[in-house]
């Protein structure tokens, strides 16, 4: 049993900022991507920031320079730090793995947590 457990989100005015956490925890061989995708209200989820096992990272183009996603291998874990939010910022964030087990690779989905910015 794998779980992705999120904390950090809340309510933060303009040009505030916001650090999310999500750990990955269970039967875990090695860890190959982790992210944050966001989805606001009426539309799409899309992909926020990524990191590879290598350390290699990809940001949307509207958070770049802004966001900065970084990795702790013990205790399996990124965050997600949020600089100089805007209101367009307010979504429901999720934290994604790609996760190699035992016997197969799957990717999993935390239950998201709330970034709201007020203008």
């Amino acid at each position: 049993q794998v779980q992705l457990a999120e904390s950090g989100g809340g309510l933060v005015q303009a040009g505030g900022s916001l650090r999310l956490s999500c750990a990955a925890s269970g039967s875990i061989f090695s860890i190959n991507t982790m992210g944050w995708y966001r989805q606001a209200p009426g539309k799409q989820r899309e992909l926020v920031a990524i990191i590879t096992s290598a350390g290699r990272t990809n940001y949307a183009d509207s958070v770049k320079g802004r966001f900065t996603i970084s990795r702790d291998n013990a205790p399996n874990t990124v965050y997600l730090q949020m600089n100089s939010l805007k209101p367009e910022d307010t979504a429901v964030y999720y934290c994604n793995a790609d996760l190699t087990l035992i016997t197969t690779r799957k990717t999993y989905w935390g239950q998201g947590t709330q970034v709201t910015v007020s203008s």
